[in-house]
């Protein structure tokens, strides 16, 4: 990477003066189908213009970016963020300081984490967004996870007070299933009343959509056939088959369509859901979907065993192929990770005890520019809008964030749509400390990250430095249309 001095070029520089500026690279703007060459001047944090290559303007620094492509930073809008194999929350600033390397290596720059607790919103989440501020290498919020009747009754707080406007629910917790998470049991009630509140207030519910009564039933046969858990994945996913999923989606959506609230459908993982959801869109709900990187990537066949149970299950590969579709097509919104760094000794025993979720933010974009650009077609403009721009409208971070615009925060993913690389287990940033993609040969490599005009990740190295300089997002939803 190529830095000059301000002006050494000489003559013609503009009044305008800048803290840095970007050259050399082609940018996904929005409405353009194609990259589009462009220098990017940045000042004070925000984007201060675009201007024609070769446009000399005085500026601290200077960086040629030498025929990379500019993306804007991702948003993922769907991790869990805690503290060793406890996913609930962050405990302490390295927990905050860990995964959000991570994520700047897979090119986000804002991440909304799920806040799992029973205590309510307004004794803990200062103290969980001071934390995650201490240690945070780029912008996040938090979605919290209503699952009692003080934090239903906190719903309005946290969308005023907060800017924390989505609101997940685990449909699924019931008859003690919650148990394992620490959660107590809810019923369609108390999603009726989410739904009810999130409406009257601006918020948005993101439900966890599973049928578990359903789901018990199937995993008592597949238990009982494979008491060994021997079939692996596969009987993982017959003890939570697709129907499970897609008979909770349109529960879901057509409580939320009746009471006036916006839908978001977390980690849509199959055909059936996928369809569930745009049957229920084609009814009137504005629903939102969003898929993970692994359920385009891997199926039952995968031979990883217990390292890839997740839930959902992974499906089978036409399962994987109508997700490609959705997103090809436009019928999926986003993609977000749905990332556990649970390490892998939470992966031990049978398919039956094993912990299930898997990491997946530094392998975000290279994914999709791998798996998805390089061998399917999909295009960086729709990349862009699936993991930045989209999210931004659904999140309420569209003010700010999301797309490369004079105004907007200097958030960039700089990648390599050619890189060759390998995933290595010795690679992983993540506290996790494993990947599904490890001997995965991609192609598409993020090389720099920059948070509010600042490199947190340049030449594929971390600026330790930016430890701290994360700033929570005060978020506020403004849903006139589906993104």
């Amino acid at each position: 990477m190529r830095r000059r001095a301000a002006g050494a070029a000489g003559g013609g520089v503009t009044a305008m003066a800048c803290d840095l500026l970007l050259t050399g690279a082609t940018v996904v703007l929005p409405g353009a189908a194609e990259p589009t060459p462009c220098d990017i001047a940045v000042e004070g944090g925000r984007i201060a213009a675009l201007l024609a290559p070769g446009t000399e303007v005085p500026a601290r620094e200077v960086v040629s970016l030498n025929g990379l492509v500019v993306l804007p930073g991702a948003i993922d809008a769907h991790l869990h963020l805690g503290h060793a194999k406890d996913i609930s929350r962050p405990r302490v600033p390295a927990d905050a300081d860990r995964e959000t390397a991570a994520a700047a290596a897979g090119g986000i720059t804002c991440f909304i984490p799920y806040l799992m607790a029973t205590e309510p919103f307004d004794t803990i989440l200062g103290d969980v967004i001071a934390v995650t501020a201490a240690g945070a290498r780029i912008d996040f919020g938090y979605h919290p996870i209503i699952s009692t009747e003080e934090q239903l009754g906190e719903v309005e707080a946290c969308i005023r007070d907060w800017g924390a406007p989505s609101f997940k629910i685990f449909m699924n917790n019931r008859g003690g299933e919650g148990k394992r998470l620490g959660l107590p049991d809810i019923d369609d009630g108390f999603l009726l009343r989410l739904c009810e509140a999130a409406a009257a207030h601006g918020g948005m519910v993101c439900p966890h959509p599973e049928t578990i009564e359903m789901a018990w039933v199937m995993r008592e046969r597949v238990m009982r056939a494979d008491p060994q858990g021997a079939g692996g994945l596969a009987s993982w996913n017959a003890t939570r088959p697709p129907f499970v999923e897609a008979d909770a989606v349109q529960r879901a959506a057509y409580v939320a369509r009746i009471t006036g609230a916006p839908l978001y459908v977390v980690h849509t993982s199959s055909a059936e859901a996928l369809d569930a959801a745009l049957r229920q869109r084609a009814a009137g709900t504005r629903v939102f979907v969003e898929t993970c990187p692994h359920y385009l990537t891997h199926d039952v066949t995968w031979p990883g065993g217990m390292i890839g149970k997740i839930n959902p299950p992974l499906r089978e590969a036409t399962d994987r192929e109508a997700l490609w579709r959705g997103l090809l097509d436009g019928s999926i919104d986003t993609v977000a990770t749905d990332h556990v760094h649970r390490d892998i000794t939470s992966k031990d025993g049978d398919i039956w005890s094993a912990s299930p979720g898997c990491p997946g933010m530094e392998t975000m974009l290279p994914v999709l520019l791998s798996e998805g650009h390089a061998k399917r077609g999909l295009s960086l403009a729709r990349i862009a809008a699936l993991t930045a721009t989209n999210p931004a409208r659904a999140m309420g971070l569209a003010h700010a964030k999301g797309a490369i615009v004079p105004g907007m925060d200097a958030d960039f993913a700089i990648v390599d749509p050619a890189a060759r690389w390998t995933v290595t287990r010795e690679s992983v940033v993540s506290s996790a400390g494993y990947s599904i993609y490890e001997g995965w040969e991609l192609t598409g490599r993020v090389i720099h990250t920059l948070v509010r005009g600042r490199f947190v990740m340049r030449d594929g190295a971390f600026d330790d430095s930016a430890v701290g300089i994360g700033q929570y997002v005060r978020r506020r939803l403004r849903h006139g249309a589906r993104a």
